[in-house]
């Protein structure tokens, strides 16, 4: 009996000793940040009246989620991350589907070596490259500031999706493939997209393409952007982005609350967008950051008001300065124009045009 007595306890010391080892190799992070404004906005209605509300950051939607690594050795782990997006002023989540985890729920396998492989539901490869390098805005919230990426909107998430990201040297490759999930027909519902990116120096170039599936029609996208580093403190950002829809999606995705009532069967078979934007970003001082961005689209065969196919112009001008108050929390302001005519007169609640200005804070933990 003493024996085995002692025959235990070495085994629990054991165990003690080698716990926090094991343990050590992984780890679980819970992150998010929260960030509203309140905000003027002019033409917010039919009758042309001004509106003041708090609402969404500028650039980012509240959100928390938690991330998790474990180290499976040889250079190759096993990561996760689910991802929620909440309303701040009203603590809803921020959707009107119900899904806890809007924003991203998956799972996978990383090698340092060979890139890594998820599961789940992503970000596509086209929102990752815009929101996180080439878009001055990040692909803003609001929608005077993001109407341009307003035609892939309802697509820069995917179910069911399996993702591969690997880099090379200066090369970025990201692939993505979305089950549909329709018996019979494993492209109906389906997407795919991939991005190839590459930096050397002071430029880093992009272009991607993506195409979802929507009961057997088609949605395609491709993007061409780049950025160039002048100073350390001084980006200039540009692109193209090119998109053709006959979902008939589109024209109801590129509207703004209390837009004119579209009808289903008026939406178009074959809209064409072609969107460009140039902007840059300035630290100015340790504290201070600037970014301007302007934007212009031009869209053919969309729906028009008279319930005809038609074109349509559409461009906007934003300035955006943030303070950082420390690591963590900043205020911020942004002013910004847009006017449209044509078919983008079917996307304005009153008259052809808005002017926005907004303060507000971020605290990121």
């Amino acid at each position: 009996m003493k024996k085995a007595h002692l025959m235990a306890c070495s085994g629990a010391a054991a165990l003690m000793l080698v716990a926090p080892a094991a343990f050590a190799q992984s780890s679980v992070t819970l992150y998010g940040l929260v960030d509203t404004t309140v905000r003027y906005l002019t033409n917010a209605d039919s009758n042309n009246n001004g509106l003041v509300a708090m609402g969404e950051g500028v650039e980012t939607p509240s959100r928390w989620g938690l991330k998790g690594s474990e180290d499976l050795g040889g250079g190759l782990s096993a990561v996760f991350r689910l991802e929620n997006q909440f309303q701040l002023w009203s603590g809803k989540l921020d959707n009107t589907s119900n899904q806890l985890f809007q924003r991203q729920s998956y799972v996978g396998l990383s090698s340092n070596q060979y890139g890594t492989v998820t599961l789940g539901r992503q970000q596509t490869p086209f929102f990752e490259q815009m929101g996180n390098t080439y878009d001055p805005l990040t692909v803003a919230d609001f929608w005077q500031d993001s109407w341009a990426y307003n035609p892939v909107g309802p697509f820069l998430f995917t179910n069911s999706s399996v993702k591969y990201n690997g880099t090379f040297g200066g090369l970025q490759v990201e692939g993505m493939y979305g089950f549909g999930g329709v018996p019979g027909s494993t492209g109906t519902d389906s997407m795919y997209g991939f991005t190839a990116s590459y930096t050397t120096g002071p430029v880093s170039a992009d272009v991607g393409f993506q195409q979802n599936d929507v009961s057997g029609k088609k949605f395609n996208i491709l993007n061409v952007s780049a950025v160039y580093s002048v100073t350390p403190t001084i980006k200039l950002l540009g692109g193209w982005l090119h998109s053709q829809d006959n979902t008939g999606t589109v024209d109801f995705a590129e509207q703004q609350s209390g837009a004119p009532a579209l009808a289903a069967a008026a939406a178009s078979p074959n809209r064409i967008d072609d969107n460009f934007y140039l902007g840059s970003t300035w630290q100015a001082t340790a504290p201070l950051a600037l970014t301007f961005a302007g934007y212009y689209g031009h869209a053919r065969n969309a729906a028009m008001l008279d319930g005809g196919l038609g074109v349509g112009i559409n461009y906007s001008a934003t300035v955006l300065a943030e303070y950082s108050l420390s690591k963590r929390t900043e205020v911020y302001g942004t002013v910004d124009f847009t006017r449209g005519n044509g078919a983008y007169l079917l996307d304005y609640p009153g008259r052809n045009n808005q002017t926005g200005v907004a303060i507000g804070m971020r605290n990121l933990f």
